[in-house]
């Protein structure tokens, strides 16, 4: 049974949201930003209000270039890497690169197999079971590479805590350069070269690559300095992005800057991709010749990369994109959508059981960060039942799986609390941990679990508020219904790619006329989940679809206008269609007569 710290007396917390208003701008400005771009005005409004207040700014907002991504020998050990990498080419000494098991770890070994390739080098790759090694390198992995003949390791999106590991590859007489982006610790493992923007004293502009990215500037480097031409080196990096794209945005790292140029011209580059794998997976996610959004990437594509990792092993995936075999690439493919099924009918029940526990013992204010964990657990969907958690409960959580007397999981955060923090200042409950801000992984044996519990709990109930336990509904701008059109959709459509740091535009009616009471709707597929709101406003009259809304549709009852949060976002059949996020009564509405 799934375990959860339910005790205190404090009230259950607030099942509203909070909902903050945009401050309208200063008159003229946001007419004439308009005037300038050629844009509709609802555009031009959400573009100042993002901090691009005029034409020049929001002109290269709106265009980023390749010739925006910076110098990858800005990262501190570049030069030393690519240097040695350079010597391994020359003596055709084998290179081994060691990846991990999610979209960033097997999109990051692929990328840099080919650009080794390229270079001329020799390149084999390793990626561990999730369920038989654990994250990250191990000394036992290096063994088996030493067995294998490599003289060189390379880890990409993991390693910076590797540190036994990379002591043991030192041992055997082979070096390692270690790619990483996640959060080091205060010292660095003893390798000949550690890439890391987050390394503390690494001055690279860009703290928020992805490991895919942090490859990807390595294989720049690599070609950079071995004088590949200029107009070839641009093609090459614009194939690399097409992956590089899907692991930042799977990764959920901030889309600006640097990641914007990444993920804008990745996602471009796949409405016409070569590699036969690549081609595959959009097949079979149903993303055909054309320019896929960040939504179809991290909810149809990512997933069935995730899944090869999650339920068996992610050496299914890098074979894909590996593959100049089209009907090879097709075959894994259908096998990656048919684990990530099995991926989607583990993660349900295990959220279905922590849900039913919550619904029994609600968790209070005093709950302030919630742990999870059972027997017989999938350890490999675990950390997407945190986020499940997080959404519903909006607080920190962290879900685990137990076998053998170990607990194994991941964690998942809000953005008031830091999680890898938490989890540093208790770290001696831990046979390993790391992670981010907001997402991190952790090993503990199971009789620890109790107290674990106990101090993350307190720890969390020093850190938040209650208010911190509401979620926000942070409106972008306030629409008249006349406004919502073919312009305003193609003008977001330059905005975008939308994520971290650029999140999707949250509109909203005010005051808008309810034309009954939200529906249930069932999909094609059977689930029931969802709802429709019908509202007229502005004497518009528009469907609004509510996806897993279903259960709120009572709330509105006898109501006469109402509040409603919304997203335009790409339709399934084409054009744009109209997402409800939340509503609420409006203030001030009287309820309908009764008749």
């Amino acid at each position: 049974m799934a375990r959860a710290d339910r005790t205190g007396s404090a009230a259950s917390i607030p099942t509203t949201s909070r909902w903050i208003f945009p401050e309208e701008p200063a008159a003229g400005e946001v007419s004439r930003l308009a005037a300038d771009l050629g844009a509709p005005e609802a555009a031009a409004r959400l573009l100042y209000r993002r901090g691009y207040r005029d034409a020049e700014t929001a002109h290269h907002f709106l265009n980023p270039k390749l010739a925006d991504l910076h110098d990858p020998f800005l990262l501190r050990d570049m030069d030393r890497a690519v240097e040695r990498i350079g010597c391994a080419i020359a003596r055709r000494e084998p290179i081994e690169i060691h990846g991990d098991y999610d979209v960033d770890g097997v999109t990051s070994t692929v990328v840099l197999k080919k650009a080794l390739e390229l270079a001329g080098g020799i390149a084999g790759w390793h990626i561990p079971h999730r369920l038989n090694d654990g994250y990250g390198m191990q000394p036992s992995a290096m063994e088996e590479a030493a067995a294998r003949g490599a003289k060189l390791i390379i880890s990409v999106d993991n390693g910076v805590r590797a540190t036994a590991a990379v002591e043991r590859a030192r041992e055997l007489g082979m070096e390692v350069i270690v790619t990483d982006h996640h959060l080091p610790e205060t010292e660095l493992p003893p390798a000949l070269a550690v890439i890391n923007p987050n390394r503390a004293d690494c001055d690279y502009p860009n703290k928020n690559l992805c490991g895919a990215g942090v490859a990807f500037k390595l294989a720049h480097a690599v070609l950079l300095r071995g004088g590949c031409a200029e107009a070839r080196l641009n093609r090459i990096l614009e194939s690399f992005l097409k992956l590089v794209a899907i692991a930042t945005i799977a990764d959920i790292v901030p889309l600006v800057g640097e990641n914007r140029v990444i993920a804008r011209h990745g996602l471009n580059g796949l409405a016409e991709p070569r590699n036969p794998g690549l081609r595959a997976l959009l097949e079979s996610a149903g993303v055909r010749n054309r320019v896929p959004n960040t939504s179809e990437v991290g909810f149809r594509v990512a997933p069935a990369i995730n899944a090869s990792g999650r339920m068996d092993s992610a050496g299914a995936a890098v074979r894909m994109f590996l593959t100049e075999d089209a009907g090879e690439a097709e075959r894994i493919a259908r096998e990656l959508f048919g684990l990530n099924q099995q991926r989607q009918t583990a993660e349900r029940k295990i959220v279905e059981e922590i849900f039913a526990e919550c619904e029994k013992s609600p968790p209070r204010d005093t709950d302030a960060g919630l742990v999870f964990w059972a027997e017989g657990w999938h350890r490999g969907v675990v950390g997407i039942v945190a986020s499940r958690v997080v959404e519903k409960y909006h607080r920190p959580a962290i879900v685990l799986g137990v076998e053998d007397g170990i607990a194994q999981g991941s964690g998942r955060s809000i953005e008031a609390f830091h999680l890898l923090d938490a989890l540093e200042s208790m770290r001696e409950e831990f046979v390993k941990f790391g992670g981010h801000a907001h997402a991190a992984g952790l090993t503990l044996a199971a009789e620890n679990l109790e107290r674990f519990r106990e101090r993350f709990r307190a720890f969390a109930a020093q850190k938040l508020t209650p208010e911190d336990f509401c979620a926000v509904v942070e409106v972008d701008a306030c629409l008249e219904a006349r406004e919502i059109n073919d312009a305003l959709w193609n003008a977001l459509e330059r905005i975008g790619p939308f994520g971290l740091g650029n999140e999707q535009p949250l509109f909203a009616f005010r005051g808008a006329d309810l034309a009954g009471a939200p529906q249930p709707w069932t999909t094609k597929d059977g689930n029931a989940r969802h709802a429709r709101i019908a509202v007229r406003h502005s004497g518009r009259s528009l469907m609004l679809k509510a996806f897993g809304m279903a259960a709120r549709c009572g709330e509105l009852e006898g109501a006469s206008r109402v509040d409603v949060a919304f997203e335009i976002e790409r339709g399934f059949e084409g054009g744009w269609d109209l997402l409800a996020r939340d509503w609420r009564v409006s203030e001030g509405a009287a309820a309908k007569e009764a008749p």
